[in-house]
């Protein structure tokens, strides 16, 4: 099922094959159409490494126990021909021009994470080693 122009829904899948339930889908609907703005704003290709995550998975995995890709808003995403910091960077610059919604941002030595949880709360950190 296609989401967004460039975004389909088995991207965002649980990468142990549980299936996500419906309230998740619409959630993570909406990050995937943020994405989407990333995504065209950077003329490049989105790879999703992480989107929905069953509990049972995200605790396998060593995902904090609150963590937003359990509730479906959550995606951990690589962009190519770009380094995560730039990544980082051109969302917090979509999020200040109202483009994209405001929330979660990590950024990591190989990937981005991107939220819309805690209803717009801004959060963000460095976790580079």
């Amino acid at each position: 099922m296609k989401l967004t122009n460039n975004f389909w829904l088995k991207e965002f899948n649980c990468n142990d094959g549980t299936q996500m339930p419906l309230s998740v889908f619409y959630r993570l609907q909406k990050v995937a159409i943020q994405l989407q703005v990333l995504r065209d704003y950077l003329s490049s290709s989105i790879t999703v490494n992480s989107g929905y995550r069953s509990p049972e998975y995200n605790k396998r995995i060593g995902g904090v126990a609150n963590s937003q890709h359990i509730l479906g808003n959550a995606a951990d995403i690589t962009v190519k021909g770009y380094t995560p910091k730039n990544v980082y960077l051109a969302i917090e610059h979509l999020i200040n021009k109202g483009e994209m919604l405001q929330g979660g941002l990590g950024l990591y030595n190989n990937f981005v994470h991107y939220d819309i949880g805690y209803n717009g709360k801004k959060r963000r950190w460095n976790n580079e080693k």
